[in-house]
């Protein structure tokens, strides 16, 4: 495989970035969470993408190797509230494809949005990831994040 280079999504980017939304729902959410929509990306996600790469403050980055998309990332910045006056930039979603693992593109496509959260004035950085998904938790403690909080939920009977 060639060298992947890491950088803000294009317009032309739109169906790889979906096809890489469609594989995270397909292995991650789909997998773990019963209530997920598994087609939203096929059904919104062009749309999201077109609307994330248009937004100043939204970041859409593309993985791009041979000229094809093989991860992406998203992330925005919430601005200081008085409950917790401070900006935090969320990396809202990621997913590099299999055959791209294991090469440090996760770990740059984490290292742009660190650079992009600090031209943004953040203070804090924060990612979600299933409580299950073991190899998530371990890709993003070695990159920096720290457990801060925990979500519970339960079904109604």
């Amino acid at each position: 495989m060639s060298e992947t280079t890491i950088r803000e999504a294009v317009p032309g980017d739109v169906p790889g970035l979906v096809e890489c939304s469609v594989g995270l729902f397909a292995e991650d959410g789909g997998t773990r969470d019963a209530t997920m929509n598994v087609d939203w990306p096929r059904e919104f996600g062009a749309e999201s993408m077109r609307s994330g790469i248009d937004d100043p403050e939204r970041l859409v980055l593309a993985a791009v190797c041979d000229g094809r998309v093989v991860g992406h990332l998203t992330g925005r910045v919430a601005e200081p509230v008085a409950i917790r006056p401070v900006r935090v930039a969320t990396l809202a979603s990621m997913y590099v494809r299999p055959e791209a693992r294991d090469g440090g593109v996760g770990s740059l496509l984490v290292a742009a949005f660190k650079e992009w959260a600090r031209g943004k004035a953040a203070d804090r950085l924060a990612v979600t990831a299933y409580a299950s998904n073991a190899s998530a938790i371990r890709f993003y403690r070695r990159n920096g994040f720290e457990p801060f909080h925990l979500v519970l939920e339960a079904g109604l009977d």
